[in-house]
């Protein structure tokens, strides 16, 4: 199974409903993810030096993007007379699904800091 396949079935596993996913949409997200994560890698780690942290993260990037990907679900407004239709500023599960990533992935990227131990 390749690396975009094993965080693929992470993310399925950890939405809430996966019969109700855009798997395609998700599939596309999840290659997104993790090529951005490879990215950010310091130098000289690979996503196999963390594997198991890898998938985890990027997993959660993708499931953050498909939530931000539903326009509906910040809808604060309709205004049907001049139409007016107000979206929330942010979508806070997809918030917390990317710091839970950013958390996993610390301390293998260049960006972030992080103590390991004393």
């Amino acid at each position: 199974m390749s690396l975009t396949e094993q965080i693929y079935a992470q993310a399925l596993v950890l939405s809430q409903d996966s019969t109700d996913v855009n798997q395609e949409l998700l599939k596309m997200l999840c290659r997104s993810a993790e090529n951005a994560l490879r990215r950010l890698l310091r130098d000289g780690i690979s996503p196999e030096d963390c594997r198991a942290d890898f998938i985890a993260g990027a997993s959660l990037m993708a499931l953050a993007a498909l939530s931000e990907t539903d326009d509906m679900a910040n809808l604060e407004q309709i205004r049907t007379g001049d139409v007016t239709l107000r979206r929330g500023s942010t979508d806070s599960a997809a918030c917390c699904l990317r710091y839970q990533a950013e958390m996993i992935m610390r301390p293998y990227l260049k960006t972030a800091f992080s103590f390991m131990g004393v």
